[in-house]
């Protein structure tokens, strides 16, 4: 991304182009979300029984790495370092729109605009990719516990209208849902941690997951964008700020839990796994069962009612993964549209619940418009892994995932920026220091996901989907480029308030008032 004009001036009230509206409705409510609520909201979009069951078992069978548990310890160090600035930042900065907000604070309301446009359609791939996995899941369930063949764009549309409905109500509902799902998912893999540990093969106990020297060969690069991918949730924390009472306080906090929360849970639950299995038959055993690695090891150690009841939780997960990310894209739409990024009516808030309505809407209709057309082109036979259902997962997932490692290698330049531009390099000097060194691991990783794209989203080397479906995230960034290059140009008020979201609304208030005043006197 570019880097474009500072926004550091603050724009007068309606001088932006953008209509001034009248009482709350451009301002999320506050008081929504305590560290509880904000912490589970957040954990959710990790999808932690997904990532244990689908996650782990596809990347020690394709990169045959045995020391998977050591990558999720050396990524949540990364993620750690990133977060020291990122949380930093989500001091001085409150506002929907978090990877944006933060980026054009540091490079610019041109760049934000960019990075404004990736994360709308990479957290708009995270959600619709994982509609494709639930349904085939959804599919499988019935098939097997009902003998019934349901087509899995039943259960998708039905999910996605679920969850646009639940986006229209108060966050603190969601999270209350989104909370009981995720406590029922993590007790059962505990449950198969202690399992595993009290049970192992025969190298028993074994720590060899954590020897460096299992690290080793060319599949490591590729492993890492696996496995980056099982921590995205914990970044979208600031998404909430405005609807917290203590953003400062509350939003480093939830986000340090969840990256080191994620990578201990993550962590431990691999090693399990090969405890389980045994280091030197894990690989083996993966390639062999593929995603149903996790159920046939319950089913030996649990018994067949609780590996019942991880099948029907792992759907439950999902469907909290999907809501989740769709709360996060509403308030990404409800950002952009407050600050003419989007239309206006993007930018305002829905009835009694505060919630984003009109970006809810939006996600939805994507949803839906996205599950129709691969429910279109997939005219084979249930089960088919091939099926369009499972490339629509693959081929989102991952473009997602690209996208917001590169916003995170962005966020993490904008750090900097932003304190050298403040004169504070000595105040936040080791803060600098995390960040820089986070941006370049980020950026490493993100180079070798697309160098290595044909191999995440099953491909061969020469096909045109390794970059086509890249493209989506280069062009997600030069369409924003552009419509930040034209607001400068032709709006330069609406480029000034890039960034700014609800300070702008409020600064707004105050010119109101003393033109009122004015007016009065």
């Amino acid at each position: 991304m570019t880097t474009g004009s500072s926004s550091t001036s603050r724009p007068s009230a309606g001088s932006s182009g953008i209509s001034t509206f009248k009482g709350q409705d451009r301002a999320l409510r506050a008081d929504r979300l305590g560290t509880g609520g904000l912490l589970l909201s957040v954990l959710a979009a990790t999808a932690p029984l997904m990532v244990v069951a689908g996650v782990m078992p596809t990347t020690f069978a394709v990169m045959g790495i045995v020391g998977q548990p050591l990558l999720f310890v050396l990524l949540g160090v990364v993620l750690v370092l990133f977060s020291v600035g990122y949380a930093e930042m989500s001091r001085h900065v409150h506002n929907a729109g978090a990877f944006y907000a933060y980026i054009s604070r540091g490079l610019g309301g041109t760049a934000g605009a960019s990075a404004a446009m990736l994360a709308l359609v990479a957290y708009n791939a995270l959600q619709v990719g994982i509609y494709g996995i639930f349904g085939f899941e959804v599919s499988g369930l019935f098939s097997t516990y009902l003998d019934t063949e349901v087509a899995w764009w039943i259960p998708a549309l039905l999910a996605a209208l679920a969850v646009g409905t639940l986006g229209w109500l108060k966050i603190d509902v969601n999270a209350r849902l989104l909370g009981v799902l995720l406590v029922i998912e993590v007790a059962l893999v505990v449950i198969f941690d202690i399992a595993a540990v009290a049970d192992p093969a025969k190298e028993g106990l074994s720590l060899h997951a954590f020897n460096p020297d299992t690290l080793s060969g060319a599949g490591v690069g590729t492993a890492l964008c696996f496995c980056i991918a099982a921590f995205l949730g914990f970044e979208q924390a600031p998404v909430y700020a405005e609807e917290t009472s203590k953003p400062h306080i509350l939003v480093p906090r939830v986000m340090f839990l969840a990256v080191g929360g994620v990578a201990v849970f993550l962590a431990i639950s691999c090693w399990a796994i090969t405890v389980a299995t045994g280091p030197s038959a894990v690989v083996g055993a993966s390639q062999k069962q593929s995603a149903g690695l996790l159920f046939f090891l319950t089913e030996e150690r649990l018994g067949s009612t609780f590996t019942d009841v991880l099948h029907v939780l792992f759907v439950t997960g999902m469907f909290a993964a999907m809501l989740s990310f769709h709360n996060v894209v509403a308030r990404y739409a409800f950002a952009m549209g407050r600050e003419g990024l989007l239309p206006q009516a993007f930018g305002r808030t829905t009835g009694t619940s505060g919630a984003p309505g009109t970006g809810s809407l939006l996600q939805t209709a994507v949803s839906v418009a996205v599950v129709a057309g691969f429910a279109i082109a997939d005219d084979g036979p249930v089960g088919d892994p091939t099926a369009p259902v499972l490339q629509l997962f693959t081929w989102a997932a991952n473009i997602g995932s690209l996208g917001v490692i590169l916003l995170m290698a962005a966020a993490s330049l904008s750090v900097v920026v932003f304190f050298v531009r403040r004169q504070a390099v000595a105040a936040q000097a080791w803060r600098l220091a995390t960040a820089t060194l986070s941006g370049i691991a980020l950026l490493a990783i993100a180079v070798y996901t697309i160098k290595d794209f044909d191999v995440l989203v099953g491909t061969g080397p020469d096909s045109s989907l390794n970059w086509v479906l890249p493209g989506i995230i280069g062009a997600a960034v030069v369409l924003g480029l552009v419509q930040g290059l034209v607001l400068r140009s032709r709006k330069p008020d609406v480029h000034a308030r890039i960034g700014l979201g609800n300070e702008a609304f409020q600064l707004d208030k105050v010119a109101e008032s003393a033109e009122s005043a004015e007016a009065a006197s």
